[in-house]
């Protein structure tokens, strides 16, 4: 160190590096990622205005090796790449001007030691001569010699044998999907193509620039910066742990998250919802790894010019979650109506209310229609049924998992039944008066559970002997119950060619029926339809549900910590849901019968409802 005399009793001076070798030693290995160092070797093709760029994977003499082959402009003076370390050319061809350098620091060469033992490097000069030169890991020579034929057209060619034993497993495929979301700018920009020869595995690859899914976001507030300008495209997504957000630099990717930096590790970056990049291209990296940051002023106001970005960006993904807690709920009361109407096929409708039952037979309701409406005060969703009056004309209405309703409805058109594969009896279950009638059928299905309307024959008939039925070889029945208490079972037989199944209902006949539905008639209360569903949350509070019978409507508690716990799953959140609905639908039904009475009731109706979720 040079050291200067000051004023007073300090000294002054310049920090000088006394080894040279333990220096670039410490440069070379401060790459501590392979890939990222064959990424910074194809940068350099692309820097010297190649088109088009070959790296080929394969093994000659027992020996892995790497090869890097560009058609770009070549290296006229290897001496100076060679002696000049920690100087580089593109950095000061940036400051006068010059545009599409990525390189600024002059050791990108060295971390060719994270990859292999030695480097050869070859390349065709402005004046035609050929030249190589060679670098060997861990020694401080280098050789420059002249070849001649080694390379009939311009361009340059790197070599790095042997590959590192723990760098044999990149194969071209890690190769290809590494560089494509790296250099995913640098190759739009630049217009290079970049193939990947795996000799190894016989592949041919190409490195597409990576593409994300989703929706491009259009119309985002531009981050303003005075250092400079900042690039984002960003697209909005279902939510994914896999969605990230990236972090460039002139086109090339500093870190696959912007979650790596702790000021960014929240909201909207970390939400799962979104995919993309931000360009920054003032940003000051960490020379050896290059996948680090400075933490300056430039950093700092970075930083400051994404703050309106974020706040739209939370608006945009709260809109998103509105729609999917709308698009939840259509599904979760599409599936518990659908299980609850499969349900009451086997019980006595004339003591369940909700859901009515039209000419067009069992398990269908009036339409719904489930909207979306927010709450004052917390600001919860509300999603709503809406069922239209009794003058309204009404089809139903199929929601499905994966597809909208016509297309539902389309394939429940199309569908063809099969062969005969069940029968079941509707009702399942039922309590009749001695001495009065009721009306029961059959329902045959194929193996997919399509309904079949012809094509079988059927036979009635009652195995204890007790009642009368009207026509056995019809599939609608009238049963005439006897004048005495029992129980008896009501038995069909479906038959088609040489298929035979049985169907059962278990019928109890009692000379004291059960009051239900608190004095409402059935036909007031099937009216109603299946009630919708709305959230509020009261954490602290012990309840779980109510039912709204003004507005036909189930409050559920979603502060709850039973509800909080049901929701890290979506099968176990549809399941507590369907509980909450047969427990009011029973509460609502049987509003005088004692709790012994009720927990039978809300067994009873679980018990069919969940075999159908």
């Amino acid at each position: 160190m040079a050291v200067k005399k000051a004023k007073g009793t300090g000294t002054t001076g310049k920090l000088k590096i006394s080894n040279d070798w333990n220096a670039i030693s410490i440069i070379a290995l401060s790459q501590n990622n392979p890939l990222k160092a064959i990424a910074e070797f194809v940068e350099n093709s692309i820097d010297a205005h190649a088109t088009e760029i070959t790296l080929i994977r394969g093994k000659q003499g027992g020996e892995y090796y790497l090869k890097i082959v560009d058609n770009g402009d070549g290296i006229d003076d290897f001496r100076y790449v060679a002696t000049h370390i920690a100087d580089s050319i593109k950095a000061r061809l940036k400051k006068e001007g010059a545009r599409g350098l990525q390189g600024e620091f002059g050791i990108g060469l060295l971390s060719f030691w994270t990859v292999g033992e030695t480097l050869t490097l070859s390349s065709r000069g402005a004046e035609g001569i050929t030249r190589r030169m060679k670098l060997v890991k861990n020694n401080p020579g280098y050789s420059i010699t002249e070849e001649k034929n080694l390379l009939s057209s311009k361009g340059t060619e790197l070599l790095i044998r042997p590959i590192l034993s723990g760098v044999r497993q990149l194969t071209g495929e890690k190769l290809q999907n590494y560089l494509a979301s790296e250099l995913r700018d640098r190759i739009n920009k630049q217009n290079v193509l970049i193939k990947i020869h795996d000799r190894t595995s016989r592949k041919e690859l190409i490195v597409e620039p990576h593409k994300f899914s989703g929706r491009l976001l259009h119309h985002l507030p531009m981050p303003e910066c005075p250092m400079g300008d900042v690039y984002r495209e960003i697209y909005l997504n279902e939510q994914s742990p896999e969605n990230r957000v990236a972090l460039y630099k002139n086109g090339t990717r500093v870190f696959p998250s912007l979650t790596r930096i702790d000021q960014l590790a929240c909201s909207p970056w970390n939400s799962g919802y979104l995919t993309g990049i931000i360009d920054a291209s003032f940003l000051q990296l960490t020379p050896g790894t290059r996948d680090g940051i400075i933490y300056d002023d430039a950093f700092e106001s970075f930083l400051i010019s994404l703050e309106l970005l974020a706040e739209a960006l939370m608006q945009l993904i709260d809109e998103q979650q509105r729609a999917e807690e709308e698009k939840a709920s259509h599904r979760i009361l599409h599936r518990i109506s659908k299980a609850i109407r499969e349900a009451l096929s086997y019980l006595p409708d004339e003591e369940y209310g909700w859901l009515s039952i039209g000419a067009g037979g069992r398990g269908r309701g009036p339409v719904q229609t489930v909207k979306t409406v927010y709450l004052a005060g917390d600001g919860s969703a509300e999603t709503v049924a809406e069922v239209p009056g009794e003058d309204t004309e009404a089809a139903p209405v199929f929601i499905n998992e994966a597809a909208p309703e016509k297309e539902e409805a389309q394939r429940e058109f199309f569908d063809i039944p099969g062969e005969l594969f069940s029968a079941s009896i509707s009702p399942g279950k039922a309590v009749i008066p001695v001495g009065e009638k009721k009306r029961f059928s059959v329902i045959a299905k194929d193996r997919k559970g399509v309904r079949l309307d012809a094509g079988f024959s059927v036979r009635w008939e009652l195995t204890e002997k007790q009642g009368e039925i009207d026509d056995p070889s019809s599939v609608y029945i009238t049963f005439t119950a006897p004048e005495e208490p029992c129980v008896t079972s009501l038995g069909c037989i479906v038959n088609q060619g040489e298929t035979e199944v049985l169907a059962e209902s278990l019928i109890t006949i009692t000379a004291e029926l059960e009051a239900i539905g608190g004095g409402t008639s059935p036909s007031d209360r099937r009216k109603r339809g299946l009630p919708g569903y709305t959230y509020r949350k009261a954490p602290g509070e012990l309840w779980r549900s109510r039912y709204d019978a003004e507005r036909d409507l189930i409050i559920i508690n979603n502060g709850h910590a039973d509800f909080i716990y049901a929701s890290k799953q979506k099968s176990r959140k549809l399941k507590y849901i369907s509980k909450l609905f047969a427990k009011e639908l029973v509460l609502a039904n049987f509003p005088e019968v004692n709790r012994e009475q009720i927990l039978e009731r809300m067994i009873e109706l679980q018990l069919y409802t969940e075999e159908n979720l």
